[in-house]
């Protein structure tokens, strides 16, 4: 069985990769790792990902003059992997409208919100100060603007009386990890096709299910 050849861009301590990577161990799984590529040099993830035997490249880019620079080794880094689908897994930089373009409709992202709604950082303090009742989380194509482009998957997480920014963060992280293994499965099976703003899952079963938070005596 052909797999498709992944590359994981990460900033961190890449808990999204390592979810990635411990399912491309199933050899049913439709994808393989080729190289994990970090902006930070001393990002934990990479140490994980060393463990498990990937191959792994720092693009710092704070050695570069340049954005388009940076964005220039990245390119030649992926390329130089065989790379078919980039993933970006806490991967905290944002890329320009040219490199998303090279990379249209091959480049996906993991947020932890339902997008559209809460874009950017602390999203979870944002959902907490508004008093919001289901949050989630997003895997979606990459298009030049912030956290947009075409959805794939989505998960919802009931927002708790008692939440924490931490237990709330804990609770979608883990949505996160089952999601982003799922949409990579997706796409590397030949099933999802990006129609305009929206994708279409070939064989996909709807969920039917509602969540109402609080529940309704």
């Amino acid at each position: 069985m052909a797999h498709l050849s992944l590359g994981i861009l990460i900033s961190g301590r890449g808990s999204n990769m390592a979810a990635l990577i411990e399912a491309c161990t199933d050899p049913a799984y439709p994808a393989r790792v080729a190289v994990v590529i970090a902006n930070v040099a001393d990002a934990p993830g990479l140490d994980k990902a060393r463990a498990a035997g990937i191959d792994t490249v720092v693009v710092d880019h704070k050695a570069y003059d340049s954005r388009d620079a940076f964005e220039a080794a990245l390119d030649s880094a992926l390329k130089a992997a065989r790379v078919d689908l980039v993933c970006l897994a806490g991967f905290m930089r944002l890329l320009n409208a040219d490199f998303v373009k090279r990379w249209r409709d091959r480049i996906v992202n993991i947020h932890p919100s339902l997008l559209p709604a809460y874009k950017g950082l602390d999203t979870h303090a944002r959902v907490l100060e508004d008093g919001v009742r289901v949050t989630g989380c997003t895997v979606h194509f990459v298009r030049p603007e912030m956290d947009h482009g075409p959805i794939v998957i989505q998960a919802a997480v009931p927002v708790l009386p008692d939440d924490t920014v931490g237990r709330l963060a804990a609770r979608v992280l883990h949505q996160e990890h089952r999601v982003f293994v799922e949409a990579v499965r997706l796409i590397a099976s030949g099933r999802v096709r990006v129609s305009g703003d929206k994708v279409l899952i070939e064989g996909s079963a709807p969920e039917t299910a509602v969540l109402v938070n609080p529940q309704i005596a």
